[in-house]
């Protein structure tokens, strides 16, 4: 059967990037794949329909999944759309497997063969294909450039007439790919940047970028290029330090998580007490719970003239590039199994075999079947 590639419109509230971006259309169809899209399926990101040339519209979801047998998708499709997919169709995108046991006996249900891309393994030939680090990059700016706009101070120094400005002092907690992004994004706009990570390697990339490293004598280097979860006194030595330099900033930006569980609490209700007044805490891990005590989700709080901000899908707020970034993803990952049109994969590539989450009705990855048992 010939490969058609399906992808719809995003149905997630507030999601505006896209699977599928005109120059991976080409690709794709450069290798003999056929594309089945929604109408206006790129106007949030700012493609046009006439821009996938060659590809065929339809107006409704439920055509292009009947007509598609590999499916694109950025966040994870509702009941509703699995329940269209036809059976035995491959379906590939950031699923959050570890966060809904009936969405995977749906897709059992189904026997669709499932690729999360948060699953993929952190090697060096993945790094092409790794959706969390190209995502998590534009969270990191988005990140730098909502601090910026809600601090009550320059980031750079300044001389005036009126005298002097001295820089804001910025402390990034956290330094993946996004953390990395917001130290960089922060020091182009002239702060002060100091940066902590529990990873003992990222003291060189944090100084690297031109920043202060915050030492607090606890590493937790684990598994994959991921931080560990720290024990509870080490978790106590670090807050110890760590608190000394959350009182010093203007703005503290937090980016610490831990992937399938709760983001780790860094910053306690005691370090926000001891905050400037006016003193902003951006934090980039409110979706699965955030590094400060009092983050809402969603939301902006203020707690002793502390402001809170919890914003979530920030790669979502610069979706042409987050889009371009995630389309490139997916063909990097997909493109080495397409021969002549068709899909034929390598089950025992350590790539494939590490993102795959469900095949023939059943769920695979010994992780998630760990996490959230047999579904």
């Amino acid at each position: 059967m010939s490969l058609t590639i399906g992808v719809v419109r995003e149905s997630a509230p507030g999601e505006h990037r896209v699977a599928l971006v005109p120059e991976t259309a080409k690709k794709f169809q450069a290798l003999g794949a056929k594309l089945v899209l929604e109408n206006t399926l790129g106007l949030e990101s700012h493609f046009m329909d006439s821009t996938y040339e060659g590809a065929t519209f339809d107006q409704e979801k439920s055509g292009i999944y009947r007509n598609s047998n590999l499916i694109l998708r950025v966040a994870p499709p509702t009941p509703e759309e699995i329940a269209e997919m036809p059976e035995g169709s491959v379906l590939i995108g950031l699923l959050k497997p570890f966060e809904d046991k009936a969405r995977l006996a749906a897709l059992n249900a189904r026997k669709i063969t499932a690729f999360a891309l948060e699953l993929l393994p952190r090697i060096s030939r993945a790094q092409s294909m790794d959706a969390l680090s190209s995502q998590g990059s534009c969270a990191g700016y988005q990140c730098g450039l909502i601090a910026a706009a809600r601090c009550t101070k320059f980031f750079p120094m300044l001389t005036t007439a009126a005298g002097t400005i001295r820089p804001a002092r910025v402390l990034v907690i956290g330094a993946g790919v996004a953390g990395l992004q917001a130290i960089a994004t922060c020091k182009r706009l002239g702060a002060m940047v100091e940066a902590y990570d529990v990873r003992a390697a990222a003291k060189e990339q944090i100084e690297s970028l031109g920043a202060k490293f915050v030492d607090t004598g606890v590493s937790a280097d684990g598994a994959g290029g991921y931080a560990r979860e720290l024990s509870a006194e080490e978790k106590a030595q670090q807050a110890e330090k760590l608190a000394k330099a959350v009182a010093m900033a203007d703005v503290v930006i937090t980016t610490a998580a831990i992937p399938g569980k709760k983001a780790p609490v860094i910053i306690t209700v005691d370090m926000i007490k001891r905050m400037k007044y006016g003193a902003i805490i951006v934090d980039m891990a409110a979706e699965s719970g955030g590094n400060c005590a009092l983050t809402q989700p969603g939301e902006h709080v203020v707690a002793n003239d502390v402001n809170i901000h919890g914003p979530l899908n920030l790669p979502s707020r610069m979706p042409t590039h987050a889009s371009e970034l995630y389309a490139k993803n997916l063909y990097n990952f997909l493109s080495p199994w397409i021969k002549d049109g068709q899909l034929e994969f390598d089950w025992s590539d350590e790539v494939v075999a590490g993102t795959l989450l469900c095949k023939d009705g059943a769920t695979v990855h010994a992780t998630v079947k760990q996490v959230l048992g047999d579904a």
